[in-house]
């Protein structure tokens, strides 16, 4: 370490604060906060870290500033807004979200209610981000049948309202607008509008609800009833909307709900506001990692993230009168007068829940996208994750799975399927006859399938599977083991044995099975490579029995082929008939020599009585 740069790390002081390291050239490569400044720099050179892209900053930190705050809320502040400013090189950064759409409600004398992604004007009020388009167009289109909105774009002011420059359009003929251009309504009757377009927005359903409910009865008494039918059909739209929002206790009051999760390349956030028990504001975002190590906690990602959200949503997020945060991880940095959770059990788990559900499909819907424009990195990811899970040194490209079939040790077959990245590659199935072992000893069958298949492939100088899964338990996979070790293969070629109950997997040497995770890639791989073996070994075996039932002493008479059986069975129709058939018979459809053999042979003992 330079000698200056550790003069200022024992100069640091034991504040709040936010640190900088440049490096030979003077950029920033990394900002970081600090509840204690000196404590929380030194560990970054007092020792060797754990992750590689750690040691690597530090080896490229040729210098460091640092900035004294009073409070940790300031130093999470500070470090978001200085890593907004410098975009450093080992921070993770939050991915940009103008993708995602908004409802405005403008700042105008009739105010228009729209969706837009575009920057907020000055003066608005939005409502969001909703993570799908459809969900805030499903919202707005209630919004407009409920109430008269106008939908122009013209700048109703005062004056031109007055001098009535705009024409009525379509929209006021069919009774979707009161006539704003014209004056026809005040900007405080279509403002009242307004007030319950934002209450339905900031999830206070429940007042208008009641309103529209009272309003019916009052109509329906003083017998309107065509009046108290138009509220009838507005108040059941808001219950609709209401009973699709609410979701837990409506006494759970202005909570805000983040959940962390994380893979190789990015950590994903999601957030949710809840008013009355209905969630009014809902999004997933990503933070991406630079690298694909990373060695920042989800408590540290947390707290900058839950910081960072309700600072670049003012509007929506800031949440004044928010109190409590439910969160999965506790975050290391926590904001005053604020209470954080980590429920356990109750309303708030199930809410904490759903979070966490938004961020898998989030994750998912990501992956989805990324295999649709590059299948080659689903096959990658596929491969990835069998080596890991199960262990192996290489990528599984390659892999052979047998299986034995026989019925009471008769008609014994084996069977070979063959999948390459992933997916059945059925012209290299392969299926084999038992000839030397007997059709009762399972590991005397796996053993000789096991020696012809991998014998030959050698003999042909074939690749070779880097995994070979034999159906069956200990006993099968240590008959396997046996013939890899005579052909030389037990380095080459790795070994699984699946038994059929509990889908427990064995490995060689290891009397303990490993149970993978149901809904794991892996499981589903091994689980599709068994039942393709066991499928494609039954019916070679059902077509060996069916050919060994059918199988007639014609069969067995030297000289009688396909056609000659087929031109008895036509003559005759049916074995018996021909076995009853005189030689005269048989010599008129045959020839005297073939009809005398065929005939002799069907009757050895008659030929036995008059040839002593």
């Amino acid at each position: 370490m330079d000698a200056d740069l550790k003069l200022k790390i024992s100069m640091l002081p034991d504040s709040p604060g936010v640190y900088l390291y440049y490096n030979n050239e003077g950029k920033v490569i990394y900002v970081g906060k600090a509840k204690r400044l000196k404590r929380r720099v030194s560990s970054y050179f007092n020792r060797e870290h754990a992750v590689a892209r750690t040691n690597l900053l530090v080896r490229n930190i040729a210098d460091l500033r640092f900035i004294v705050v009073n409070t940790e809320e300031e130093a999470l502040d500070l470090e978001n807004s200085l890593i907004k400013e410098y975009q450093p090189r080992y921070n993770v950064l939050l991915k940009d979200d103008k993708s995602y759409p908004w409802i405005c409600v403008s700042r105008e004398t009739y105010p228009r209610v729209f969706i837009t992604r575009e920057e907020r004007a000055k003066g608005a009020k939005y409502y969001g981000p909703y993570p799908k388009a459809e969900v805030a167009h499903a919202l707005l289109d209630v919004l407009r049948k409920l109430y008269p909105l106008r939908t122009c774009r013209h700048a109703l002011t005062p004056e031109l309202v007055a001098a009535r420059r705009y024409p009525l359009c379509l929209q006021y003929h069919i009774k979707n607008c009161e006539g704003c251009c014209q004056g026809f309504v005040t900007p405080e009757e279509y403002g009242e509008h307004i007030a319950a377009v934002r209450q339905i927005l900031n999830g206070d359903t429940k007042q208008v609800s009641d309103y529209l409910y009272s309003e019916m009865m009052v109509l329906a008494e003083q017998l309107k009833f065509e009046q108290a039918e138009e509220l009838k059909r507005k108040y059941r739209l808001i219950e609709n909307y209401r009973a699709r929002s609410v979701i837990v206790n409506p006494s759970i009051h202005n909570v805000d709900v983040f959940a962390i999760k994380r893979d190789d390349t990015a950590a994903y956030i999601n957030y949710m506001h809840m008013r009355n028990g209905s969630i009014v504001q809902g999004l997933t975002v990503e933070y991406k990692f630079q690298d694909r190590d990373c060695d920042e906690s989800d408590a540290e990602i947390l707290s900058t993230a839950i910081r960072d959200m309700r600072a670049r949503f003012p509007d929506t997020y800031a949440g004044g009168d928010t109190k409590e945060l439910i969160v999965n991880v506790m975050p290391d940095f926590k904001l005053q007068q604020l209470t954080y959770t980590v429920p356990q059990r109750g309303d708030k788990r199930k809410l904490l829940a759903i979070a966490l559900k938004n961020v898998d499909q989030f994750m998912a819907d990501k992956l989805k996208r990324m295999e649709k424009l590059n299948p080659e990195q689903r096959v990658t990811r596929l491969l990835t994750t069998m080596q890991r899970d199960l262990r192996l040194t290489v990528l599984p490209h390659h892999v052979e799975c047998f299986d034995n079939s026989s019925t009471g040790g008769e008609n014994a077959v084996a069977s070979c399927v063959v999948f390459r990245d992933g997916k059945p590659s059925k012209k290299e199935y392969r299926h084999f006859n038992i000839k030397q072992a007997s059709g009762l000893d399972d590991y005397a069958q796996m053993r000789e399938v096991l020696t012809r298949r991998y014998t030959r492939l050698l003999e042909e100088q074939q690749s070779l599977p880097q995994l070979v899964i034999v159906d069956g338990g200990k006993g099968q996979l240590s008959a396997a083991v046996e013939v890899m070790d005579e052909l030389g293969l037990r380095d080459r070629v790795a070994l699984i044995g699946i038994a059929k109950r509990l889908d427990e997997l064995f490995f060689p040497g290891d009397s303990v099975p490993l149970y993978i995770d149901r809904n794991s890639d892996t499981l589903r791989v091994i689980q599709h490579l068994r039942d393709e073996a066991h499928r494609f070994g039954i019916a070679h075996h059902r077509k060996r029995r069916s050919k060994s039932q059918i199988h007639s002493l014609l069969d067995d008479i030297e000289g009688v082929g396909e056609k000659t059986k087929t031109l008895l069975l036509k003559q005759f129709k049916s074995f018996k008939r021909v076995n009853e058939a005189s030689p005269d018979e048989l010599a008129a459809l045959l020839g005297p020599a073939r009809g005398a053999r065929l005939h002799a042979a069907l009757h050895p003992d008659n030929e036995n009585k008059t040839n002593p």
